[in-house]
This record gives structure tokens, C-alpha cells and sequence, in this order.
């Protein structure tokens, strides 16, 4: 009994297709099926993973390491990190590194002052010699020391300088003011840095304007004054070779050398080098200034 369906557990059953009508007669055998490829997971298997790979970035952790930095080329500049704290000095000195050598040939002054620290005011009228004898006798010094002349601080004011050949004014007063004033700051930071200063001034005795108070008040009480004043003969000569607002009328001259004469009884040490040249004066001086360390004068 044949039907469609074959003759079930007979080997040589086969279904018969279209091909075939039914001749009854064994079939070829058929060549082994192409293996094909696996089949994809049924999804009663949970969910799988997709085709196609993730990015192969990771996340990065909540807290990733700082990459380290970049090497500095060699000889590139190396800059701070951090400011400096705040200094709590009043005066803004900015510490020094000590010399490694005298700043001038030592020339040799006696004892003198030796290395003392010391803050010097020169007086004297004008063609008295005070500016130049006051840089001779810093740059010769075996320690560092440090010359401000008040005439050039007030002349850093270009336009608007208020002259006082022009007039004694409320604005040359003030400009004089603010120069003293400038001086005496860089005088302490000199000096707190260990560097010696001298500075020059025509101070007058009679007038407190332009008298000691304010130098001693910008500078310390242990600043020490000395009075330069040669005859008025050689502070006329000497005024006659200056040139430009320096140079002053014979007139002008001779009255400041007549009230400079005010300080002789006051105290403060005199020095009359109307025969001295410039070495000798500043080695005078030299001297002058060891005496009034041993005994301070009182002004």
C-alpha cells in the first residue's frame, strides 16, 4: 500500500517530487548537504550581546589620574609655582645676597669707618663740593655704599618742576617735600639690606622746611649729619663752573653760604675743605664720621 508519504521505516522510501511520477524505481543517491553555517542563539536565551562590538573607548572613572606633565626642554626658563608670601616689613626691603667682592678698589682711609653700616647726610651750600666729595667717598668705601643726591631725585620731575631759583612756592616746597621724602625710603631699604647710603642736601638752620627734622624722620634717628663749608671765595669760584639750573647768581650764593654759617655752635661736626681737594676731603671725612659713631652728636 504506497501513498504520498512513503512507506514508513523502509530505507529506500523517499517522497517523490514533481520529477518523478511515481516509476518506483530507487532514486540517486543525493550529494552530502553544504554544512551551513551555525544557526544565531534562539532568543528564549535571554537577550545576546549586538553584531556589532562596542566602541572600544571605555569610561572614564569618576576620579582618573592626572596624566604626568610634559618634559621641559633643556634650558628652558623655570617659573615659580606660587607667589611669595607678603612681606610684613614696612619699608618693602627686598633682601640681598652678600657680595662676593668690594663694589670699588679699597683705598686705604686709616681706621675710618671700616665696614660700618652707616646713613650719612652731607649739608652744605651750593659749589661746596658735597655732591661729588659724597659719590668719591661711597665708591672708595670697602663695603657696599650707596649715594642719593636730593638735587637729582627732584629733578626726575620733568614737565611741572617747580625751580626754587624761579621762587620759593607752595609747589617747589611740596616737590622738595615729596624728593626728602623719596630719599629717606631708599636710604632704609639700602640699609636694611646691609648697604650704607650718604646723601647730600643744602639744609638750612634756619629753616624747618628744609631742616634736620625731616631727615631724621624719613631716614632714623641714626642717620649722621655733617656740614661741608669752604670760604664763600671758593663756593663762588666753584658755582662759576656749573651750568644750566645748577649754576646760581653770585647774590643767591653768597646768602645761603651767610646762613649755611648758622651751624657753626649747633653741634654737628664741620669740615672746611677750601684747600682739599676731592681725595683728601672724602679721607676727612672718612674720620669725621669714625668719631661720630664713638660719640653720636646730639641734634
Amino acid at each position: 500500500m504506497g501513498g504520498p508519504g512513503g512507506i514508513p521505516g523502509h530505507r529506500g522510501a523517499t517522497h517523490q517530487g514533481a520529477g518523478s511520477q511515481g516509476t518506483g524505481r530507487p532514486q540517486a543517491p543525493q550529494p552530502p548537504a553544504v554544512p551551513q553555517p551555525p544557526q544565531a542563539p534562539q532568543p528564549s536565551r535571554g537577550p545576546q550581546p549586538p553584531a556589532v562590538p562596542p566602541s572600544p573607548q571605555a569610561p572614564q572613572p569618576a576620579t582618573a589620574p592626572r596624566p604626568p606633565a610634559a618634559p621641559r626642554p633643556p634650558g628652558a626658563p623655570q617659573y615659580p609655582t606660587a607667589p611669595p608670601p607678603p612681606r610684613a616689613d614696612p619699608t618693602g626691603a627686598v633682601p640681598l645676597p652678600p657680595p662676593v667682592a668690594p663694589l670699588a678698589p679699597p683705598v686705604e682711609h686709616g681706621a675710618g669707618t671700616g665696614a660700618a653700616t652707616l646713613a650719612v647726610l652731607l649739608i652744605g651750600p651750593a659749589g661746596a663740593g658735597k655732591t661729588t666729595v659724597a659719590r668719591h667717598w661711597a665708591q672708595r668705601r670697602r663695603v657696599p655704599t650707596a649715594h642719593i643726591s636730593l638735587d637729582d631725585v627732584r629733578e626726575w620731575v620733568c614737565s611741572g618742576f617747580a625751580d626754587p631759583q624761579s621762587g620759593w612756592n607752595e609747589h617747589s616746597e611740596a616737590q622738595y617735600r615729596l624728593a626728602r621724602r623719596t630719599c629717606g625710603f631708599a636710604a632704609r631699604n639700602f640699609l636694611a639690606n646691609g648697604i650704607s647710603c650718604i646723601v647730600d642736601d643744602a639744609v638750612f638752620p634756619d629753616r624747618p622746611v628744609v631742616g634736620l627734622g625731616g631727615w631724621k624722620r624719613h631716614v632714623g634717628p641714626g642717620l649722621l649729619p655733617v656740614v661741608l663749608l669752604p670760604g664763600l671765595e671758593v663756593v663762588l669760584e666753584r658755582n662759576a663752573k656749573r651750568s644750566g639750573n645748577r649754576r646760581l647768581s653770585d647774590e643767591e650764593v653768597a646768602a645761603i653760604h651767610g646762613r649755611m654759617a648758622g651751624w657753626y655752635g649747633s653741634g654737628l661736626p664741620i669740615i672746611d675743605n677750601s684747600t682739599y681737594d676731592v681725595e683728601t676731603t672724602a679721607r676727612v671725612l672718612d674720620d669725621v664720621l669714625a668719631r661720630a659713631i664713638a660719640s653720636p652728636p646730639s641734634w
